[in-house]
């Protein structure tokens, strides 16, 4: 998640204030196959899928390796969802595959539609105060004129975040509202989702993790129960054996000229422990990331491969990853 742009995040992070996260792209999903194509590819039960609940998801390689990590939105009898911009071209064209089975059924780049970022909780009762209880946990949703509110994984330090989805014109009001929320930078955003443990994915580590070793059922994107999809043989097989051996971690870094970058290694000494999925820098020099690392290495003096003179330090999550107590098989 690190950006030239706005290369440095400010910490603490600022809120209440806004973000337009101008690396993502929604994609529309619509026609008569639209829940039935869905439920064949992604991780989540589509019937759970409601205009109160906007739950993320993932979609795999019959290897059951994440290409896409996302959300989905119910919008009237359509789906909507995000992609990273640097991804969506590909990951478009991978799915229309298998939408080519759903007649009359359509998958396209909403142009003109954007996701804005807010961060802290007086963000929604500015914007629209008798919706605070409605998003009382993440993947809650309200349906707005012009888009949706969501509630997302609050960080590990207790900010609320939530995201608005406008795919249209919003009430006067409530782009007044909008506006008077202090804007800050996309590298705060981008700090803010490591803070709360959420993977991105990257061309550097698509298909390279099975969901669970990105944390994505303990931000709810995994629904266990549900019949096939793609690649779910091999979750359900991880998930009902015990046999996750790394998982998500946060780490920190003290000063640092390199920023780790997403899909190098994580070292302790010469031996490669880890994969870097995320990283932002601060102001100040110093940096967090986000990175699968073997259960069994995680707390030992770790370092990224760019940077071996700089010890990473572990932060806490905002949720708990119990599988990191059981043990079995390994899962590499």
């Amino acid at each position: 998640m690190s950006d030239t742009e706005n290369p440095a995040a400010s910490h603490p992070l600022p809120h209440p204030s806004r973000v337009t996260i101008s690396d993502r792209v929604m994609v529309r999903v619509a026609g008569p196959g639209t829940d039935k194509f869905l439920q064949g590819q992604f991780s989540q039960q589509i019937d759970d899928v409601t205009q109160s609940h906007a739950p993320r998801a993932a979609a795999c390689t019959p290897k059951g390796r994440a290409y896409c990590l996302t959300r989905l939105v119910r919008d009237g009898d359509d789906v909507l969802l995000e992609l990273p911009v640097d991804l969506a071209d590909d990951t478009v064209a991978h799915l229309r595959k298998y939408l080519m089975l759903f007649r009359g059924t359509s998958m396209e780049v909403e142009s003109d539609a954007r996701i804005i970022g807010l961060m802290g909780d007086s963000t929604v009762s500015q914007l629209l105060p008798d919706a605070t209880g409605r998003l009382a946990t993440a993947g809650d949703s309200v349906t707005i004129q012009g888009g949706h509110l969501i509630r997302t994984m609050t960080t590990a330090e207790g900010m609320a975040r939530y995201e608005l989805w406008q795919t249209g014109a919003l009430d006067k009001s409530l782009q007044q509202a909008l506006n008077n929320i202090p804007e800050t930078t996309l590298s705060d955003w981008h700090a803010s989702e490591v803070a709360a443990g959420v993977a991105a994915l990257t061309p550097a580590t698509k298909e390279g993790f099975v969901p669970q070793m990105l944390n994505w059922q303990h931000v709810g994107g995994i629904h266990f129960k549900k019949g096939c999809y793609t690649g779910q043989e091999v979750i359900a097989r991880m998930h009902f054996l015990g046999q996750l051996k790394k998982s998500l971690y946060r780490f920190a870094t003290g000063q640092t000229e390199t920023l780790p970058a997403p899909g190098e290694a994580v070292r302790d000494g010469d031996r490669p422990v880890g994969t870097v999925i995320n990283s932002v820098g601060f102001a100040d020099g110093s940096a967090e990331l986000l990175a699968v690392v073997r259960h069994d290495a995680a707390e030992l003096s770790l370092a990224p491969e760019s940077a071996p003179d700089t010890t990473l330090s572990l932060r806490p999550l905002p949720y708990s990853v119990s599988e990191r107590e059981q043990t079995g098989p390994s899962d590499t």
